[in-house]
Parts: C-alpha cells; sequence; structure tokens
C-alpha cells in the first residue's frame, strides 16, 4: 500500500506543478513493484509517465537509482550540475540517488510523450521527492 501512497503523491506533485504552470498534467501509471529478494531492504519500482504536449515535472529527486528509456515522442532531461539533454525513442538517461531533477519535460507543445522508468530503491521509500533546485 505504500507504494501505491507514493505513487498518488508523485501524481499530486507533478500535476500541482503543472497546473502552477499553466502546463497539462503528466500521468503516472505504475507497472510493477517488486522486492528485491536478494537485496535486503530493496525493491524495484517500474512505472511509464504520460506526458502530453507542452507537460513538465518540478524540481525533484528519487533517493533511487532511476533508469529512463523514452517509448514516444521526444523529451528533455536534466540533473543539476550535469547536461540538459533531449531523448528520442530508444534513448535512456540514468539518474543516480543524490541526483537533483532540474529539467523534465515533453520537449514539443503539440506531440506527446511517454517513458519508462525504472526505479531501485529502499523499500517503501517514497517514487518522488520535491527539491529545491
Amino acid at each position: 500500500m505504500r507504494v501505491l501512497e507514493s505513487l498518488a503523491l508523485a501524481l499530486l506533485l507533478v500535476g500541482g506543478a503543472a497546473q502552477a504552470h499553466g502546463a497539462p498534467e503528466a500521468k503516472v501509471t505504475q507497472v510493477l513493484s517488486k522486492a528485491l529478494a536478494d537485496c535486503p531492504g530493496k525493491e524495484v519500482t517500474i512505472i511509464t509517465v504520460d506526458y502530453p504536449p507542452g507537460s513538465a515535472d518540478p524540481v525533484h529527486r528519487h533517493d533511487a537509482h532511476g533508469f529512463i528509456y523514452v517509448l514516444e515522442g521526444s523529451i528533455v532531461m536534466g540533473v543539476k550540475g550535469g547536461k540538459t539533454v533531449t531523448l528520442k525513442p530508444g534513448d535512456t538517461f540514468y539518474e543516480g540517488p543524490n541526483d537533483i531533477h532540474t529539467v523534465g519535460r515533453n520537449a514539443s507543445d503539440t506531440k506527446p510523450a511517454k517513458f519508462l522508468v525504472m526505479l531501485v530503491k529502499n523499500q517503501g521509500a517514497p517514487i518522488l521527492i520535491p527539491a529545491q533546485p
């Protein structure tokens, strides 16, 4: 149940930031959450994120190893101190547990985008933590 609460918080935070900036809300869907038996205290959570045209994330972090794989459209990603990149289908992006995700948005104002996120994190830890840039 804790993972679902974390997912609901992530949706609320992403949606609230999008509404505050006049951008459409991203849709986050949980695909899987599974404890890693050979890594006590760790779990993997897989989600998909659907960005409507013009959608953007708030500044946040994950306290997890995050692996992003673009499925459709084009997205812009960046972490504090790193290079901002534009990704297309088949491209990947990595965020470490201490990275601050400062840029996350749909690269298009006219076409949707979709990506898969796999997070390896502490069991029961929230999916998304608000952060300061």
